[in-house]
């Protein structure tokens, strides 16, 4: 059983590494009416937001919806950060203009901030472990705030390139912002905010999906 388990949350954990990125959606009878199907297929990784706070009781239940996700033995070995002061990610941005100044985008017109121009964001960390699964918790909390924050009218995108970006240096003093716990890393971002484009579904490869006979 808990084999099982391990199995079905790697697979959800690679999707989320992947990007929680654009999904192919399917008109099916079954599909109609089904609020949680109908979320899950409408979901969209959203790179452009407009300025519009998103209200701190928003972003509280999102984040609660992601320490809901399942997790290996109820271990909860994640910690997670809510930002949404325009002064921590400028500080973002000015280091990925040093650090990975492809990923910054001043050339674009609506460009904000380099966390993919959201107004908020989700921190999340984890401890390492032997044998990974801190990770796929890890994944499994940003696939719940993901699917959340669209059912609330949000747009989401998880990010683990700025990340990379602060393991230097300058980066230090926004990571000691965040106040992990001791043995903690910082894993991913997940940007939210309020949507200012409509992204296409991209079609996914349903021939990955085989029963076992």
């Amino acid at each position: 059983m808990k084999s099982t388990f391990f199995a079905i949350a790697l697979a959800t954990a690679l999707l989320v590494s992947a990007g929680c990125v654009n999904v192919t959606t399917v008109n099916t009878e079954s599909d109609m009416g089904n609020p949680v199907i109908e979320n899950i297929m409408a979901r969209r990784s959203v790179r452009h937001y407009t300025d519009q706070a998103v209200p701190r009781e928003l972003l509280q239940q999102i984040a609660e919806c992601g320490v809901n996700a399942p997790n290996a033995m109820n271990s909860q070995d994640w910690e997670v950060r809510i930002i949404d002061n325009p002064e921590y990610f400028d500080g973002v941005t000015e280091i990925m203009r040093k650090t990975m100044p492809g990923m910054v985008g001043d050339d674009d017109p609506k460009f904000r901030n380099g966390l993919r121009n959201a107004t908020a964001v989700i921190a999340v960390a984890c401890p390492d472990d032997e044998n990974g699964t801190a990770l796929i918790n890890v994944g499994l909390l940003a696939e719940n705030v993901c699917l959340s924050a669209q059912s609330l009218g949000l747009g989401s995108v998880i990010m683990a390139g700025p990340v990379r970006g602060l393991d230097t240096p300058e980066g230090k003093p926004l990571i000691d912002k965040l106040n992990l716990s001791e043995g903690y890393k910082l894993r991913l971002f997940i940007g939210l905010g309020y949507p200012d484009e409509s992204p296409a579904a991209r079609p996914r490869d349903l021939g990955k999906i085989q029963f076992v006979d």
